[in-house]
């Protein structure tokens, strides 16, 4: 039972971009102010519900209320109309059911083909088809309002003032100051960011009318401007991560939309048709399908549970996974010195800017020996050059000349190279190789790290090099696409996923197959430790390896989830959900870690600002860093001080955050001990019954 009040209640949270049973009890509790409404609001929601569950969806398809918050937006638009009756349940149970047909359809529809939320889409269509459809239901009572003195009162607020509140009452179809001020108190304590966002639509919106219309009154106590408050949270902070610029695009979407309102306004009266929430989701919906088209970099890769979450992912994200989908291995073996990188000054231009060319040099810089007039001087003439993806082999040339040290090829410009085609979807280009020194075919299959051929000096080069370019084509030469290399040391410190800058040596770090082996967790994997503070023992935490329905896998313990996982050389923590400190502290403490070991190699990683702050600072971070960033920037430096030891220093300079932690690998899977300041967690390997 508990279960499925929570569900109810998420629905009306949903209908203000919330979430969580709780926010949405509290939302259910304004609209008792009118129970007509209320009631209404209720049983379309019930009905939807148990339909859903009499078709055999399945509980976890309907916990977030996002299926069911259009059938009771239905409602409560129809209980605000009509007066309680039989046949009116009746019609509410009807216009319910048909309200959550009509969504689980759109909202399939909206993501498959424009990968679009339906927003209140169906709540807009259903309503309009309700109102028009009870012309003709005789039988149907309008509802005669007799609000209380409570209700109507507008307590001295100034018409700016009261007008906003009842604007934002009437997204429950209660325009009253009451239900406002709560309603923005439950904002205010879910999320600042919306709260200010529903104030900051109001008035832009408002504003803007009452330069159009020439009233100022008017224009204020207009209670259609709840469009402009929900239009200004979804673009400035749902769906655009919250910035200047969503906020600056929040302003223009809600002035486009005092055109649409006033259009649709005069037209849908005809009809006898409130505006309802039609230009909130026309406006909404054009301003983030542009943007997706548009591949914005303010439209974020997941959506939080309020706009503070997305953001702060946001902020540590951007840091912690600088670089592309489209990822390569170093196509050598040991030291080699990035000669040119992305927009290099010579040839990586336009079309071809992506690219990056190799040589060896020595502890001077000197690519050669000697004068350096025969390509033997060169320390990369003729070394291994390895296949930096698995692939097919779709083009080469392998019977170019070597040019002469100095001199290019201008007739030849990629001289002698290979093809291969990634399975994922792009191509890889190698160039310059040594004439007749290929070792495949085309047509072969090679993995990573496979010989494909030697170092060399053919086509449009002055000394011996690699070129490596990632393309959409195996044409020859093709424009070039944006990539990143994967698990190398650069200057001393690892780099998991990232492009090396010019004049950096680089060299690939190799898998240790023991780091491989500890942190190989396994579904229902139980890890026991002893939770010490200031020496004193204070519990036991026990940590289970659990799978998430998207595959992913996390370490559970009181309710609190840690996601990890592996990519291509390095074991990640990625993110945690639930307030369990001890599990936090493991984040913090190690947020990635190489699988390769070197003696004193270092690595830098951030992390979510919400672990090294709580209460009002939080609240203070979480708001502030949409408009400077920086504040929200929590670096990690870490080191291996032995193959079992890794210290950690945590640095977030603006907050004034100095801390330290140390991690001890286990010998056989996990981690013995996370010590930070007087906290620490040392495993054991049996809880005492």
């Amino acid at each position: 039972m508990k279960q499925h009040l929570k569900t109810v209640f998420c629905s009306y949270a949903e209908i203000f971009f919330l979430h969580g049973g709780g926010v949405g009890a509290v939302i259910f509790a304004v609209t008792m102010v009118n129970p007509n409404v209320a009631v209404s609001g209720l049983v379309a929601v019930l009905a939807a519900y148990g339909f859903a569950r009499l078709l055999g969806m399945e509980r976890q398809f309907l916990a977030s209320g996002y299926y069911t918050y259009n059938p009771l937006l239905v409602g409560l638009s129809l209980g605000y109309l009509f007066k309680l009756s039989p046949l009116t349940l009746f019609f509410i149970v009807t216009a319910g059911v048909f309200t959550f047909l009509v969504t689980v359809f759109l909202a399939q529809v909206f993501l498959t083909y424009f990968r679009l939320p339906i927003l209140s889409v169906p709540f807009v269509l259903v309503s309009s088809m309700a109102y028009l459809a009870s012309l003709r239901y005789s039988s149907l009572l309008v509802r005669l309002r007799h609000d209380t003195p409570l209700l109507t009162a507008d307590f001295g607020l100034p018409m700016w003032l009261g007008g906003f509140f009842k604007a934002l009452g009437a997204i429950l179809f209660a325009p009253n100051v009451v239900v406002g001020l709560v309603l923005g108190l439950a904002l205010l304590r879910s999320s600042r960011i919306l709260f200010l966002l529903a104030l900051f639509g109001y008035y832009v919106g408002a504003g803007t009318r009452s330069l159009l219309l020439g009233s100022v009154p008017q224009a204020y106590e207009d209670l259609n401007n709840f469009n402009f408050i929900l239009i200004a949270m979804a673009v400035g902070g749902v769906f655009l991560i919250p910035s200047l610029t969503s906020y600056l695009l929040a302003a223009i979407a809600v002035v486009v939309s005092t055109l649409f309102l006033d259009a649709i306004t005069g037209f849908w009266a005809s009809f006898g048709i409130p505006a309802f929430t039609l230009p909130f989701n026309v406006v909404t919906l054009g301003f983030i399908y542009v943007l997706g088209l548009l591949r914005h970099p303010m439209v974020p890769a997941s959506v939080g549970l309020s706009p503070e979450d997305t953001l702060e992912n946001h902020l540590a994200n951007r840091l912690r996974y600088p670089g592309q989908d489209r990822t390569l291995y170093l196509p050598f073996a040991g030291r080699w010195t990035v000669w040119q990188g992305f927009d290099g000054a010579w040839t990586h231009q336009g079309s071809w800017r992506y690219a990056c060319d190799f040589v060896i040099a020595d502890d001077q810089g000197r690519t050669h020996t000697g004068e350096g007039t025969r390509l033997e001087d060169y320390h990369g003439y003729r070394k291994p050059v390895l296949a930096p993806v698995r692939g097919r082999v779709v083009q080469l040339v392998d019977d170019l000349p070597d040019s002469p040290p100095g001199s290019a090829d201008h007739a030849n410009n990629w001289g002698n190279l290979v093809i291969l085609q990634d399975p994922r979807g792009f191509f890889v280009e190698l160039s310059h190789f040594a004439e007749k020194s290929l070792r495949v075919q085309r047509g072969d299959w090679v993995e990573r790290g496979a010989v494909l051929g030697l170092c060399g000096n053919s086509g449009y080069s002055p000394q011996p090099h690699i070129h490596v370019q990632v393309q959409a084509t195996d044409a020859i030469g093709a424009a070039s696409l944006p990539f990143s290399f994967l698990s190398y040391i650069e200057d001393g410190e690892f780099r998991s996923n990232q492009v090396p800058a010019e004049r950096r040596v680089v060299e690939p770090l190799y898998r240790d197959r023991r780091l491989d082996t500890l942190t190989t967790f396994v579904l229902d994997d139980t890890l026991h430790y002893d939770m010490v503070r200031a020496g004193q023992k204070r519990g036991t935490l026990t940590l289970e390896v659990k799978m998430a329905g998207d595959g992913t896998f996390y370490l559970q313990s009181d309710g609190t989830q840690l996601y990890f996982g592996k990519h291509e050389g390095t074991f990640y923590f990625y993110r945690v959900t639930g307030q369990d400190p001890w599990l936090r502290l493991l984040f913090l403490a190690l947020p990635r870690l190489p699988l390769g070991y070197r003696e004193g190699l270092t690595w830098h990683d951030y992390v979510p600002v919400s672990l090294v702050t709580s209460g009002l600072r939080r609240v203070a971070v979480g708001l502030l860093s949409s408009f400077y960033p920086r504040l929200a920037t929590v670096r990690v430096t870490q080191r291996f001080v032995s193959e079992t030891r890794i210290e950690s220093a945590i640095e977030a300079g603006l907050l004034r955050v100095r801390r330290t932690a140390q991690v001890d690998l286990d010998r056989g899977k996990g981690f013995a001990c996370v010590t930070m300041d007087d906290i620490q967690l040392r495993r054991v390997d049996h809880v005492e019954r």
